[in-house]
């Protein structure tokens, strides 16, 4: 009897609810509207760092070494590019490195390079 009772309560609780639902997932994707707006945003911050030479380095035609700042740090950015609209853009293939990382990479070095020549 009880599923009888809850099947009457969620028929009558879904009349109710109905356009609770119905406005909660327009606040979700208000809030994904807002979610993809900060990439952007980063996307163009980093963009006008880009027209910085001095802390953008070329390794092939679309790879570059880029220094950036996020969240207040500086950040040794290797990464695939690619051009859209005549823009050249940041992929989603690549890596950042803190400087203490970078600082590691470069004492790695050496050891790497044995590593991959023998």
């Amino acid at each position: 009897m009880p599923k009888i009772k809850k099947k009457q309560q969620s028929s009558s609780s879904e009349s109710d609810s109905g356009p609770e639902d119905r406005n909660q997932p327009v606040s979700k994707k208000a809030k994904n509207s807002a979610a993809p707006a900060p990439p952007a945003a980063k996307k163009s911050a980093s963009g006008g760092s880009g027209g910085d030479g001095a802390t953008t380095w070329t390794l092939e035609k679309m790879r570059m070494v880029k220094i950036n700042e996020f969240r207040g740090r500086k950040m040794v950015d290797i990464r695939e590019h690619y051009e859209k609209n005549g823009e050249i853009l940041p992929g989603k293939k690549g890596i950042s490195l803190s400087i203490l990382q970078w600082k590691k990479l470069l004492e790695l070095a050496e050891e790497i390079t044995q590593a991959v020549e023998s």
